[in-house]
């Protein structure tokens, strides 16, 4: 400890993952504070009882797994029913069709991202990617060996993307350009006409879009969901996406990597049977898994996504309302979909906070509440707050993060008030 602040060593920004900061977080936690603990970092809904899947999917993995006829390898790429069935519900959004040859299953969407960076990746390559954005970009790039190049999130302008930096940062080497949403971490939505602004853009500068929407649909604000595949005849879109979020199921690992190219810009038989070789070497979900998703995506009654979506909205309304009481903290934009929020922490205000992570381990140590520190995600004295929880648990877990503001305001400030 030094001048009261906490040393933590944080790993380089391109190793940094979630899930390893939360864990440190965890450890960090006072085992004889007797308050129950609130985690509000993590983007898994199932960890409160008010988000869980609808019971046709578990019927549906059931029924698959007792068939007996899926407890052997699936092809590489995916099951064919699968596959056509992923591209049956992204054509339903899209001005063209999709067959099952632009789709390939993953396990989740995470590995989604390393196939999209794995098959871009070239000597002396870059990539795009958004500042806040979500760090797996960052670890997987730096495996791939290519350059990182962050472009700006504007908290201005809703989190829309800079698109000036965009073009000063691209040249002769950059290979791809990727666009988050629903917005994770900031809980944006973005409108129809940035999207178009940003496929113009990308198209002057001759990159596909990775468009990574495995928020896809779980939006409650002004701007509907437009996935980017609507502008794939102007620029190629590789879309990421998972039944994680929308069906919440995040530990059944089914994701997707699909190429919507109609224009056929990007795809040619040389680089789909590179896409198939390297998914020779991957391993995908688990083939009952598979096999349930065309019943899952067939038979899940609408009743059941107002449900999430209407949970969602309340509890990011409960956010934004208690976060503007705490003076130290400020929400730029009200959430309009995803599971999270980006919260600016004025770390003068506080006593005996060095920064976002000091701000984060006191917390957790002072409060049993977890949120993430938002250097993990781009932006120094940050915060993310998950606010996919029980209303109440929410409600709880604010106030105690309140409490601990005000517990470390600085004396000035707290008299002025």
């Amino acid at each position: 400890m030094e001048n009261g602040s906490v040393n933590h060593e944080m790993e380089t920004a391109s190793t940094i993952t979630i899930k390893g900061i939360l864990s440190l977080l965890m450890q960090n936690l006072d085992e004889n504070n007797c308050k129950r603990l609130i985690p509000l970092g993590m983007g898994d809904p199932t960890l409160y009882s008010c988000f869980h899947t609808t019971h046709v999917a578990g019927q549906a993995v059931v029924e698959a797994l007792q068939s007996d006829k899926f407890n052997g390898y699936s092809p590489t790429v995916g099951l064919p029913q699968t596959r056509r069935a992923i591209a049956e519900y992204l054509s339903c959004d899209l001005p063209y069709k999709l067959s099952c040859d632009d789709v390939f299953i993953t396990s989740g969407c995470t590995q989604a991202i390393d196939v999209a960076l794995a098959m871009l990746a070239r000597p002396g390559a870059n990539v795009l990617i958004p500042r806040p954005g979500f760090p797996i970009y960052e670890l997987c790039a730096t495996f791939r060996r290519l350059e990182i190049r962050y472009y700006d999130l504007l908290p201005e302008n809703g989190w829309e993307v800079d698109l000036d930096s965009v073009e000063a940062l691209a040249d002769q080497n950059t290979v791809g350009f990727v666009i988050i949403n629903p917005g994770n971490p900031c809980g944006n939505v973005y409108s129809y006409q940035h999207l178009k602004k940003i496929a113009e853009t990308a198209e002057k500068l001759k990159i596909p879009v990775i468009a990574d929407e495995v928020y896809g649909h779980l939006v409650f604000g002004d701007n509907p969901f437009v996935p980017m595949g609507v502008f794939g005849s102007m620029v190629p879109v590789l879309t990421l996406g998972s039944l994680s979020k929308r069906w919440i199921v995040p530990g059944w690992r089914l994701g997707w990597f699909v190429i919507n190219d109609p224009s056929y810009m990007f795809k040619n038989p040389k680089i789909i049977e590179r896409i198939k070789k390297y998914f020779d070497i991957l391993g995908g979900p688990a083939t009952f898994i598979q096999a349930a998703v065309p019943r899952i995506i067939e038979q899940t009654d609408n009743v059941f996504f107002k449900k999430t979506i209407n949970t969602l909205k309340q509890t990011s309304d409960i956010c934004w309302d208690m976060i503007k009481e705490i003076p130290c903290l400020t929400c730029p934009q009200k959430p309009q979909g995803s599971m999270a929020a980006m919260i600016k922490l004025n770390i003068s205000s506080l006593e005996d906070i060095s920064d976002d992570i000091d701000f984060c381990f006191r917390l957790a140590k002072e409060e049993s509440v977890i949120i993430l520190p938002g250097t993990a995600v781009g932006l120094k004295n940050w915060l993310r707050i998950t606010f996919a929880a029980e209303p109440q648990s929410l409600k709880e877990a604010l106030g105690r993060l309140k409490s601990f503001c005000k517990r470390h305001t600085k004396l000035m400030l707290q008299q002025q008030q």
